[in-house]
């Protein structure tokens, strides 16, 4: 029976810890992975759950699934941090496994926070144990365990990818808290405002913990009327949560950067409008930006709409000589200039091939006509002989080989039909060129 001092060290834990959900049926979210008939919930409930991997973002449920396995295995269960935990505790969690499963075929279950910040030795030091099933390790991280973690760890463990919680599902998160007497909110008087709830929701971003701990602390600071009731008001929720946080670390990153140059070239100016937005107000270095902006100005614009190159380049100057707030509009302005313009990749396309045909070598030597004729005595060793000087025929063009004449008769640049090109394609039929 718990005394006295327990029961008020419970009353005083943050309230998102009190309501942390203790069964499965109470769990809220990730139907994906534990909804009904789901493997991971089916390993649960019947104990056969192996090494794996919980990954996303905070507030998801990570610690708290990890949390109802520890209550419903018959299997011992050990929880470390990454930050704080060594070699030494990790060497005597699983020698403590090892004699459980030998004195008493007993598992072990390891919950390991913040798994992505295990060094290469630390990993190396618990790689045997899970091998050989002595230890069921359990990692939570909110990075890509891909990116982040050794790949032997994450080679011998199911991966599953927790997703935020909607807004629906931290909305009934905090109406749990506000109705639960024993563990939640339920023992005052409290009138939660409906846009106060969904505010609070929003702003929380899938973040559970984030929304219970604004409506915490509203609910303590707000001072009771004079019938005894908090009134919980937008004005209180915008003050009790603050604005949310992009939490950007390197899978993230990468992530959001993709979208922003998918969405170049998928010519969507708000999408690419969006995605430069949460890039800058996770706190990229814009230059960063600028360079990708830059790079699809040739890669998907080219040649169809040369003037998107000055744009991205000028933004790329704007940057450098004003810096940023006031950058971010010649940046939008690029941005929209390479979403709006017509797309092509022939120029892309064109230097890719060049460079493949360049690798495979086999070069010879520069066809005579083409060789340099600026130093003195360059006549007797017959170089520039039958070279036809462009100048000096009609539409300042004549037709002459001017390729390798290993690569003899390739066409590297194929204009489209989009935009300038569809002149430059004109102007090449004319020559012959198509």
């Amino acid at each position: 029976m718990d005394d006295l001092f327990t029961a008020s060290r419970e009353r005083l834990k943050p309230l998102a810890d009190r309501m942390r959900p203790r069964t499965l049926d109470e769990f809220i979210g990730q139907r994906h992975i534990v909804g009904p008939g789901k493997l991971l919930r089916r390993a649960i409930e019947a104990d056969r759950l192996t090494s794996c991997i919980f990954c996303g973002p905070p507030g998801c449920g990570k610690t708290t699934l990890a949390s109802i396995i520890a209550h419903t295995t018959r299997a011992a269960f050990v929880q470390l941090n990454a930050v704080t935990s060594g070699v030494g505790e990790v060497r005597e969690v699983v020698k403590e496994a090892q004699n459980r499963l030998s004195l008493y075929g007993q598992a072990t279950y390891l919950l390991l926070d913040e798994c992505h910040r295990w060094s290469k030795s630390q990993s190396d030091s618990i790689l045997p144990a899970i091998e050989k099933g002595t230890v069921r390790f359990i990692g939570s991280t909110t990075e890509n365990p891909f990116i982040s973690m050794t790949p032997a760890i994450v080679s011998r463990c199911r991966v599953f990818q927790f997703e935020p919680l909607s807004q629906e599902d931290v909305e009934t998160a905090m109406l749990r808290a506000l109705k639960d007497p024993e563990r939640g909110l339920g023992g005052q008087r409290i009138e939660l405002a409906p846009e106060a709830l969904h505010h609070i929701a929003q702003v929380a971003n899938g973040d559970v913990r984030s929304a219970l701990s604004a409506l915490e602390l509203g609910a303590l600071t707000t001072a009771p009327d004079g019938q005894g009731v908090v009134r919980f008001t937008l004005e209180v929720a915008e003050e009790s949560i603050q604005r949310p946080v992009i939490r950007c670390d390197e899978s993230l990153y990468y992530d959001m950067l993709s979208a922003f140059c998918k969405s170049l070239r998928g010519s969507d100016s708000d999408a690419a409008l969006a995605w430069y937005a949460r890039l800058t107000y996770a706190g990229v270095d814009p230059r960063l930006i600028v360079r990708r902006i830059i790079a699809h100005a040739s890669e998907d614009v080219g040649l169809a709409n040369p003037t998107a190159m000055l744009q991205a380049v000028a933004a790329g100057q704007a940057l450098e000589l004003v810096g940023m707030p006031e950058a971010r509009l010649p940046i939008a302005q690029a941005i929209c200039a390479v979403c709006e313009s017509p797309k092509s990749n022939s120029v892309s396309a064109a230097v890719d091939a060049a460079m493949q045909d360049a690798q495979r070598g086999g070069f010879g030597p520069v066809p005579v006509h083409l060789r340099d004729t600026h130093y003195k005595g360059s006549d007797r060793m017959g170089s520039g002989v039958g070279y036809k000087y462009p100048h000096d025929f009609p539409g300042h063009y004549v037709a002459q080989n001017y390729m390798p004449p290993e690569v003899a008769g390739r066409r590297y640049y194929r204009p489209s039909d989009q935009g300038s090109e569809l002149k430059i394609r004109e102007r090449r039929r004319q020559r012959g060129q198509a």
